[in-house]
């Protein structure tokens, strides 16, 4: 027994002390292979799950290092049936192989041909093979490549794709020298992408996942589809990689609702490419329209479904996914993993804002008490209608304004669900809104003057929730969310995580009716942010109206 910093627990959970002198390595040495749960004060908890195993052997892990790395970190000594499992779950990995044959073209081969007949005989798998043209080789039709992995991941034995890229058509991308560089953690996620061959870069919101797809671009240089959330972020994209590499604004195109182009470098949103007229989705064709050397999926922890059947044609090209959290309510993370690419670097947020790269974060929960009359409403509501209720309560106007008044001078997002409310609030704080049906150059207007300073006080709906670059932002009220989106508020206060020009931090709030939906709803979306670090304070309204120090 040694007095290592790691406790590692038959349940496959491990415990870190993070004051030990070692918590340091031990973290960076099992972070290939187990994911982060809990991170608060004392002891942050890790999990070793099938997924972050085989992350690890995508990523040129073997088992034996990860054992190693147990029992070399581990207090006490390991459970022995966990270091089989691992070895097992590891094994499991690689068995099943995509590859290219030079006479059947794309083939799935095995290394265990039990494990091939087992896979062979599932339902899902028979409509995506051919010919047997071995005794451990199919044919697969080379349409078949994603979907496939995407099943056999389902069936626990997840395929190394060994296939091959497309270079794609050759474009000349290299970035600008002038006034800046690229960051170490950058340069390290893009290297750590360009290695594995396609996977997804995981950052905080604020460290600059844009510069790291740019980096890709140009040790690519091909020619480059970038899907983005929406045409604001499509424009910010636009801007940095003109900033940032050789690229003009004639070999950079955008292809929204209100522009068709398709140029060398190319970006779309999400929206349009889901649209669908009479049941087809009209602008698949985009994907045809050149050889794409590379496709990059800003904030790929949204990927539509839609989007998901459309990445299973494009195996044949190099795939980055950038994002701040892989989390998805929907549970479709092995669909990232197959599809995408396994997690090729990460970055916790707290390592992150300790070496300044992003500010630091005081997160507050503000507790409101229902009036008599509101909790009764309330008891009364039919199920579906409660959340709205307790969300959008009045108790709560009083106190957003005061929090507001506290701040200010101070750049403030008021951020919220529903329009309604949202209206309300504009005309109460006497600020602009922005919403959905806001048009896209009043919303950069908007934007640009929040930045400038011209505009102290902003309220916005989800639309600002990803991909918008406020970067003085430093106090965010959120006054109604999505139900339990843990991706949400994590978006939401990366909102405030730009390091600011006067050096200060950010201050989170999350108002929040006592005793209801809301407040269950809250603790559920907190889960991320307090698995990374931030350690939210619960205050009461009261305190706040009073004007008490908080």
């Amino acid at each position: 027994m040694t007095d290592g910093p790691l406790i590692v627990q038959s349940d496959k959970t491990l415990l870190l002390e993070v004051d030990h002198e070692l918590a340091a390595a031990c973290r960076k040495a099992i972070a290939p292979f187990a994911e982060l749960e809990r991170a608060p004060e004392h002891v942050h908890t890790y999990r070793v799950t099938p997924l972050a195993l085989w992350n690890a052997r995508a990523a040129g892990h073997d088992a034996e290092q990860v054992v190693d790395t147990l029992i070399r970190f581990s207090r006490y000594p390991v459970p022995h049936a966990l270091l089989v499992d691992v070895a097992d779950t590891m094994a499991r990995y690689g068995r099943l192989r995509l590859e290219k044959d030079p006479v059947h073209g794309l083939v799935l081969a095995s290394s265990d041909r039990s494990v091939l007949e087992e896979v062979l005989r599932a339902k899902k798998i028979k409509g995506m093979i051919g010919e047997r043209v071995g005794d451990d080789v199919v044919a697969v039709h080379p349409s078949e490549r994603g979907a496939l992995k995407q099943a056999l991941l389902k069936l626990g034995w997840p395929a190394e794709d060994l296939a091959g890229y497309v270079d794609g058509e050759a474009h000349a991308i290299s970035l600008a020298e002038d006034g800046w560089q690229l960051r170490s953690y950058q340069r390290d996620a893009a290297e750590a992408f360009w290695d594995g061959g396609s996977g997804v870069v995981v950052l905080p919101c604020g460290a600059g996942k844009t510069i790291v797809g740019a980096a890709a671009m140009a040790r690519a240089e091909a020619t480059t589809l970038i899907l983005v959330t929406n045409t604001v972020s499509a424009h910010q994209w636009k801007q940095e990689l003109l900033r940032r590499t050789s690229l003009t604004e004639e070999e950079i195109g955008e292809y929204t609702g209100a522009k068709k182009e398709i140029r060398p470098v190319t970006i779309a949103t999400y929206q349009i490419m889901t649209t669908r007229r009479k049941g087809v989705y009209t602008h698949l064709e985009l994907f045809d329209a050149r050889d794409w050397g590379l496709v990059v999926y800003d904030e790929v922890h949204l990927l539509p479904a839609p989007i998901f059947r459309m990445t299973a044609d494009l195996q044949a090209r190099r795939r980055l996914g950038l994002t701040a959290t892989l989390v998805r309510e929907d549970g479709r993370e092995g669909d990232v993993f197959s599809l995408i690419g396994p997690k090729r670097y990460d970055a916790p947020w707290k390592d992150m804002e300790s070496q300044g790269w992003i500010a630091p974060a005081d997160c507050v929960e503000v507790r409101v008490t229902l009036t008599d009359a509101e909790r009764l409403a309330y008891a009364t509501a039919e199920p579906e209608e409660r959340y709205r209720f307790c969300a959008t309560t009045d108790t709560k106007t009083k106190l957003i304004q005061a929090l507001v008044d506290r701040h200010k001078g101070e750049q403030t997002l008021v951020i919220g669900q529903y329009i309604d409310q949202l209206d309300e609030l504009g005309a109460l704080l006497d600020a602009p809104v922005i919403k959905g049906e806001t048009r896209v150059r009043e919303r950069e207007r908007l934007f640009d003057a929040f930045r400038s300073g011209e505009i102290s006080v902003l309220v916005v709906s989800k639309v600002a929730n990803f991909s918008i670059d406020l970067p003085e932002a430093s106090v965010a009220v959120q006054v109604s969310g999505a139900y339990g989106s843990r991706q949400e508020e994590a978006q939401r206060l990366g909102r405030l995580l730009r390091p600011k020009a006067s050096g200060h931090g950010a201050r989170f709030y999350a108002v929040v009716a006592r005793d209801t939906l809301d407040q269950d709803y809250a603790a559920h979306r907190q889960r991320f942010l307090a698995e990374q670090g931030y350690a939210y304070r619960i205050v009461d309204a009261d305190t706040v109206l009073a004007g008490d120090e908080i």
